[in-house]
């Protein structure tokens, strides 16, 4: 996903909010780089406390594998031989099938927002990394897309269905690292549900 906005200057909780959601994209989108490797490892979590994100876990199980294991958990994961053990998609969680009405709505959100999918994208707007990433771009950019908005988006398109996704990749058979992905997201999400809550 992309979007042409101006450059302003971002409270730290909104970057905070842009970059976790960042990384979650990251990480579900495609295997594991070293650039993202190295980034998580180099994350300092000194004095964060137990009721936060489990930053501790995440970069211990990151600490411990390499690059072809992670390249190979996330293709058992979400890729497979015909399908992986997982389908990230929301239309799947909320109907049961791939490409239904949950996604011609999210177009119609992403459209109106002014988002547009990138040429090298395969996967349909609806996957769990592109919504992250999608956060992570109106989090990091609060002017354009004020508290409503994001919460108008998160309500709709990822409240309803994520903490069930991250479950199932704690669950999943082929999880390894992306058991600590789980852990992660699901916290964040149950954060993110709490953020909205509150009045602004």
């Amino acid at each position: 996903m992309s979007s042409q906005l101006a450059a302003s200057v971002v409270p730290e909780e909104q970057q905070a909010r842009s970059g976790t959601y960042t990384l979650l994209g990251a990480v579900l989108n495609s295997p594991c780089s070293e650039q993202i490797v190295d980034l998580l490892t180099s994350i300092d979590v000194t004095g964060v406390s137990g009721e936060s994100l489990p930053w501790n876990k995440l970069q211990g199980a990151i600490a411990t594998a390499d690059l072809e294991e992670l390249a190979h958990e996330h293709h058992a994961l979400f890729v497979g031989l015909g399908r992986g053990e997982l389908l990230p998609y929301g239309s799947v969680y909320l109907t049961g099938f791939l490409q239904e009405k949950p996604l011609a709505d999210l177009r119609t959100d992403l459209q109106q927002l002014g988002f547009e999918v990138a040429e090298n994208t395969h996967e349909p707007e609806d996957h769990a990394g592109a919504l992250c990433e999608v956060m992570g771009i109106m989090a990091g950019s609060p002017d354009d897309f004020p508290h409503d908005t994001q919460k108008a988006f998160f309500s709709r398109h990822m409240g309803p269905w994520m903490t069930e996704f991250f479950d199932d990749l704690i669950k999943a058979r082929d999880s390894g690292f992306y058991r600590a992905v789980g852990e992660f997201g699901r916290a964040f999400i149950a954060m993110e549900k709490r953020y909205f809550e509150m009045e602004v």
